[in-house]
């Protein structure tokens, strides 16, 4: 049977990366592994963690990559759009990372060429039979086919604290939960603040395992 691996936000700690990726019993060959999104900003090795998930990609077929609400932050930024709002956000350590000043003016330019197709290839979600994979959450009530590109980034405790209406198990990241995943009904929270000295969690399905570092 394929088991999937969902690692939750990473936000550029790279160490703990390495940590999990070493730990959770992937099978390359069958399993298949599912980033959550929100793999830069506000730690201190924003490009290393984009390099080892490229990495990863260009060695094994079975990943796939999902958009956090940072990486559309970032990508406005690059864009001149939203400027203070990425930077207040945790920012300023992914240009430190990247060498990039904020008075730059070719800011696309200083990004990796494969690193910027990362970034504007993500997806917005990812599902199977029976699990629904994306980054903030989806908004109640709402089919998946219209669900506003938005909120799938950026919604949360209108989803997370409602019955979201949809007849698969969302699994999320964005939120922060003090240590412990959130399990509630049809819905797992996996963002467990690695970023605040809380750990980095994978959740292994269909087992409903939680990995940590």
């Amino acid at each position: 049977m394929q088991r999937i691996f969902a690692v939750g936000d990473i936000h550029g700690c790279y160490d703990r990366l390495l940590a999990l990726l070493d730990r959770i019993p992937l099978d390359w060959s069958r399993d298949q592994l599912v980033f959550m999104g929100d793999y830069i900003d506000r730690g201190p090795d924003s490009r290393l963690v984009v390099e080892t998930v490229l990495e990863l990609r260009r060695k094994h077929q079975r990943i796939v990559c999902l958009a956090g609400n940072h990486e559309k932050m970032f990508l406005n930024w690059l864009d001149g759009r939203e400027e203070e709002f990425f930077l207040s956000n945790g920012g300023r350590s992914t240009l430190q990372s990247y060498g990039i000043s904020t008075d730059e003016r070719n800011r696309a330019a200083q990004v990796p060429p494969e690193h910027l197709d990362f970034f504007r290839s993500l997806l917005p979600y990812y599902d199977t039979e029976t699990h629904l994979f994306v980054h903030a959450g989806v908004r109640p009530g709402i089919p998946m086919e219209i669900q506003d590109p938005h909120d799938l980034v950026w919604i949360r405790h209108e989803f997370f604290m409602s019955d979201h209406g949809l007849k698969k198990t969302v699994v999320f990241g964005h939120t922060p939960f003090r240590g412990e995943p959130f399990v509630g009904e049809k819905m797992i929270g996996i963002d467990t603040g690695a970023v605040y000295g809380g750990p980095l969690t994978c959740l292994e399905l269909p087992a409903m395992k939680f990995h940590q570092v």
